[in-house]
């Protein structure tokens, strides 16, 4: 039999090679940028076109490289950062596999241009499908520059796999947040398709989170700063009231490279619990520094994983130094830190602890602060009867009257309180009836309805939207002084983008400045007592649903808004305000279900209440 097994050719080899380095564009921003600070570089400028398709370009003044390095750094596995196997376990540099630059130049069309501090000329390298095609010296600053065109071009198949240019865009900018944000002393620019969106200053990192995220940001950080003999945090978290129901503004970064860890998160999440409900996602950037030795970070080529040599002691120092900031700036019940057992165990580390447990928070309650507790309740106590019997007490008063009654003694009093009187009582003994200001229950004849009143109401602001998007018939109501806002730039080019569809739903907003609106109107039907939360919370749900796929960009306006203005939870409704939206929820086109899937309502036959009294 002849023989079957063969070596992959280099180009082939590489572009398979490639798959797992470079996903996207975004993949290449990380890899340059990476690498230019690896250079030393002070500035850093990042351009952007057609959401990476075309050209992804950094330009740095780092140290530069020699003709000779120039064309080495693009073959596969050709590193300046190891030497030999040991280098693995004390890296502090981005890069260190000499996998990406050889990954890019086999997937896209490459121009490197070059030079080192005190030589005439540069170089300037082009390749295409990893075959250089040209090398000569070059007039060039000092520092490097890497322009990468039209990825994926002998790819078809994985070019046809990248999303809308919104989605690959947010990809790029994350990746741009991730790199600046740890080097505050670096500046950095970032330019899409000829706009500057980001132009950030060397300072410290309170000004870096400013620039980035914006202003707003400055009066809701929590410094943090925890040292133990092995591992240091610091960095900022956000106040409670800054948290937000979609993720995206969380940031760990271990020795000043951006790590994903669910694992890290949830330390986090723990010591919100009691300030900040389930559905909220607090703001952090916080930064570990820990021995090398101590952590494997080449887990994957993407670097963004990474493993620990104690992960639980890790997980319980991060959950105690996010509480202490917490409790120290009032927004947590106060605790001593001195005395925390968390942070203590760090002292013994490379110990095992065989009782930790990372559900649970690393401060119990006593049991006695429940008076209800289960070992106060076995079957057949009656210590606590008391408590229930005051809590859930009829009233006995002779001098008290039953429902009925009320409505009997109607009859004998003065017309006018007579009517008002009644009308009260018919509504209390007719429904609908309100649950903790949170749901609606409507009797019907087969058994009864309950509705989430916030997700009925975005069902019926939805349908309403979309319908007012397609007419351009929404009224709205003049603001008596104009507004101007400042948004972030990233909020900024959102609303650049859907700016024709907010003004079809009655507001009247105009773009002034770089990243300035000002707000002339506002939807007729819409309380506009807080202009600027509104426009924050809309363009918050707007990049929520942006990449789900499933929704078209005027649906995912109109889901937005009805999200953001849709009645609360927590909204006391009366009788009328219920019945209302009762009507308008059956008067829709889809009145099982909210916009994002969640239900309407939910009916109960009488029969499930009779089986539930073992009638």
């Amino acid at each position: 039999m002849s023989n079957i097994i063969q070596l992959l050719p280099d180009a082939i080899a590489n572009q398979i090679a490639a798959g797992e380095v470079i996903q996207r564009p975004a993949s290449i921003v990380k890899e340059l940028m990476e690498n230019a600070l690896d250079a030393q570089a002070k500035d850093i400028k990042l351009i952007v076109k057609n959401a990476g398709r075309t050209l992804v370009q950094v330009i740095d003044d780092g140290e530069g490289m020699s003709p000779e390095d120039a064309r080495m750094s693009f073959e596969k596995h050709a590193t300046s950062k190891i030497k030999n196997i040991d280098d693995l376990f004390s890296i502090i540099t981005k890069g260190f596999r000499g996998e990406a630059l050889a990954s890019i130049a086999a997937i896209a069309q490459v121009e490197l241009k070059t030079r080192q501090d005190g030589e005439p000329l540069g170089v300037q390298i082009n390749i295409e499908g990893s075959k250089i095609e040209k090398q000569e010296p070059c007039q060039s600053p000092k520092g490097t520059s890497i322009a990468v065109k039209n990825i994926f071009y002998n790819v078809p198949a994985r070019r046809n796999f990248l999303k809308s240019d919104n989605v690959e865009t947010k990809h790029i900018i994350d990746e741009f947040f991730r790199i600046a944000l740890p080097h505050p002393e670096v500046a950095f620019s970032l330019i899409i398709n000829g706009h500057e969106m980001y132009h950030v200053k060397p300072g410290n990192l309170r000004q870096r989170i400013s620039a980035l995220f914006g202003d707003k940001y400055n009066d809701r950080l929590v410094p943090i700063k925890e040292e133990t003999d092995v591992v240091s945090i610091g960095g900022y978290i956000g106040k409670p009231d800054s948290a937000k129901k979609t993720r995206g503004e969380q940031y760990i970064f271990v020795n000043k490279r951006f790590i994903k860890s669910n694992y890290l998160n949830h330390a986090i999440f723990k010591a919100y619990e009691d300030v900040v409900t389930k559905d909220k996602f607090p703001f952090f950037v916080l930064f570990m520094e820990i021995d090398p030795a101590r952590i494997d970070i080449n887990v994957h080529p993407s670097k963004h994983e990474i493993k620990f040599d104690e992960e639980r002691l890790i997980y319980t120092f991060v959950n105690a130094a996010s509480r202490h900031g917490l409790a120290q700036y009032s927004v947590t019940p106060t605790l001593d830190f001195d005395q925390e057992d968390s942070l203590n165990q760090m002292g013994t580390f490379g110990q095992k602890d065989k009782n930790y447990d990372p559900n649970k928070s690393a401060m119990s309650l006593s049991k006695t602060d429940f008076p209800f507790s289960a070992k106060n309740k076995q079957a057949g106590d009656k210590s606590n009867l008391g408590d229930w019997q005051e809590l859930y007490k009829i009233n006995t008063d002779p001098d008290s009257q039953s429902l009925a009654q009320q409505v009997s003694q109607m009859n004998q009093e003065l017309p006018l309180e007579q009517e008002a009187r009644h009308q009260t009582l018919k509504e209390k003994l007719s429904g609908p009836y309100q649950i903790h200001a949170k749901y609606i229950l409507s009797p019907i004849k087969s058994g009864y309805i309950v509705f989430d009143q916030n997700a009925m109401h975005q069902c019926i602001l939805f349908e309403r939207y979309l319908h007012t998007l397609s007419a351009g018939d929404q009224l709205s109501q003049k603001q008596l002084f104009p507004q101007n806002i400042d948004l972030p730039p990233q909020d900024a080019a959102i609303m650049r983008e859907i700016l024709p569809e907010i003004n079809n739903l009655g507001f009247v907003i105009s773009e002034f400045g770089a990243n300035s609106f000002v707000i002339h109107s506002f939807p007729a039907d819409i309380d506009y007592s807080n202009e600027r939360q509104i426009i924050d919370e809309f363009i918050e749900q707007f990049k929520t649903g942006t990449g789900l796929g499933k929704f078209s960009r005027r649906e995912n306006v109109a889901k937005s808004l009805s999200f953001t203005t849709a009645i609360k939870a927590g909204k006391v409704l009366s009788a009328l305000e219920m019945q209302n939206l009762i009507d308008e929820l059956f008067a829709c086109e889809n009145p099982n279900k909210a916009p994002n899937g969640r239900k309407t309502f939910v009916k109960y036959a009488i029969e499930d209440l009779e089986k539930a009294f073992d009638k």
